[in-house]
């Protein structure tokens, strides 16, 4: 892989991770533009790296929050953060059963085209759609303030958890997935972000501790390697711009401005499903 693709490549999931816009359907995407054709061992050790970045670009803008729970939860304090995380894990219940159980009938939908990412998209912009009008009061029409709502209860964090398990396929978008379904349920804008993004650290984490010893236990690692460049500058891409985006989508979550994100889905979509 040169240099160059890493770096868009890179971008790419440091946006979309954050942004309701699909990271997984937009480097199948971006792949296809580029016209970059690597084997699935080396398609698999980039994504690696970048989502790993990602995750590291999520512990570091949420830290103060991350810490704290990482504290109550490790020392077992039984206040509020511990049973924050308690229900973090709860959430990763349904995506942990899809990896274990479905993990090759997921891995088919990814890398034969782009018909299964556009219609992936239009149902990601679909959620936001209704996502964003469930959140406007018909009394004034305007965006309800976004601590309105109630805390994510166990049942919430379970469906939410239920909807990035869903959103394992190329295209749906995890993160405009849970927060459509959390604002769905009810739950306050403001906190929805936060637990979406903390939400996935423990699968991205957990795949790619799976993924790497797949890799290593078929002597691929080091015979068919991307490179180290290209990994260290994906690496580094995707976590730096990961850090903006990271901040920018928890602003915007709170303002209720989803629905362009619909408007590009859909756009995309389109595109996709036209590509040839």
């Amino acid at each position: 892989m040169e240099w160059l693709d890493a770096l868009i490549l890179g971008i790419v999931q440091g946006l979309a991770e954050y942004l309701p816009i699909s990271s997984s359907g937009h480097l199948e995407i971006f792949r296809e533009i580029l016209g970059i054709d690597l084997p699935s061992d080396q398609v698999l050790q980039f994504d690696i790296m970048v989502h790993a970045a990602t995750v590291c670009s999520t512990i570091v803008i949420l830290w103060p929050m991350f810490s704290r729970l990482c504290a109550s939860f490790f020392t077992f304090r039984r206040d509020a953060g511990f049973y924050y995380v308690c229900k973090i894990l709860v959430s990763c219940i349904p995506v942990a059963i899809v990896g274990f159980c479905f993990k090759d009938t997921v891995e088919a939908f990814f890398g034969n085209g782009l018909t299964v990412v556009g219609i992936c998209l239009l149902v990601t912009a679909g959620l936001l759609t209704f996502a964003h009008f469930s959140g406007i009061d018909r009394a004034t029409g305007r965006m309800v303030s976004g601590d309105r709502g109630h805390d994510i209860g166990w049942l919430d964090a379970f469906i939410i958890g239920c909807a990035q398990a869903v959103a394992v396929l190329p295209g749906l978008s995890r993160s405009g997935s849970t927060i459509a379904t959390g604002i769905l349920l009810g739950d306050k804008r403001d906190k929805v972000a936060s637990f979406s993004f903390l939400m996935v650290i423990i699968p991205i984490l957990g795949e790619a501790l799976l993924d790497t010893v797949k890799l290593l236990k078929g002597g691929e690692a080091a015979e068919n390697s991307v490179g180290a460049t290209a990994l260290i500058i994906g690496f580094v891409s995707a976590f730096v711009v990961g850090c903006g985006a990271c901040r920018w989508m928890l602003a915007l979550v709170k303002r209720g401005k989803l629905v362009w994100f619909a408007v590009y889905c859909a756009a995309m979509a389109v595109i996709c499903l036209l590509w040839r």
